[in-house]
């Protein structure tokens, strides 16, 4: 049977063809970076299109702003330092949540996801203290599953619980999302009764020409 698999180089090439590899793969990361989201959140994107009410082309824009979020916290290293600060975005506005070492810090950061394309408006709810401790954030995962499921029971006719983005924050949770005045109030009462839930805060835009604004 032929071996398929190329010969060993002789030991004294190998450092150049690691070398050569290497550079190559350095000189094609940025042009993956460019392409890749694109193709991996297109499918995302077309599974999620179907029930929400946001455009594919704003649900693209969110995923797009999120990934900006992170690259400028690792880009900034006062802000990596000093900083756990997560970014999530619905429908171009961008929830900021987790700690800051100083309120300077959380504060710059708001301004530099603020600035960046195609981002409406920034609620920071980032505070100022002590990192979020792994306990704590496990505790925080599970809690948002549970909300998720709580959501289920929701009875309006319509609803849609995918509709609904929730993040949770040190026993804080935050509804994101595009939904009808009575969406929102069921979505909150079912969330709040969640145990181990100590807050909800509506981050919600409405689809109700009357209903109130987003906070």
């Amino acid at each position: 049977m032929p071996n398929d698999c190329p010969h060993p180089l002789p030991s004294r090439r190998r450092p150049v063809a690691l070398i050569a590899a290497l550079a190559a793969l350095w000189l094609t990361v940025p042009l993956l970076q460019g392409c890749g989201p694109a193709v991996v959140t297109g499918v995302v994107v077309g599974a999620s299109a179907i029930h929400d009410r946001r455009s594919a082309t704003t649900i693209l824009e969110d995923q797009q702003i999120e990934l900006q979020g992170m690259t400028l916290k690792y880009q900034t290293a006062e802000i990596r330092s000093g900083s756990q600060i997560a970014v999530t975005s619905y429908n171009n506005i961008v929830l900021l949540t987790g700690q800051a070492d100083s309120e300077a810090i959380s504060r710059e950061f708001a301004d530099l996801m603020s600035r960046q394309p195609k981002v409406r408006k920034v609620i920071n709810e980032v505070s100022v203290g002590p990192r979020a401790s792994i306990s704590r954030q496990t505790q925080d995962t599970m809690l948002t599953s549970q909300v998720k499921a709580a959501l289920l029971n929701v009875d309006i006719p319509g609803f849609d619980p995918t509709r609904v983005k929730v993040v949770t924050e040190s026993a804080i949770v935050y509804l994101m999302g595009l939904v009808t005045q009575a969406e929102a109030e069921a979505a909150v009462e079912k969330a709040r009764y969640v145990r181990g839930v100590e807050k909800v805060v509506k981050v919600f835009e409405y689809t109700d020409p009357s209903a109130k604004p987003a906070a």
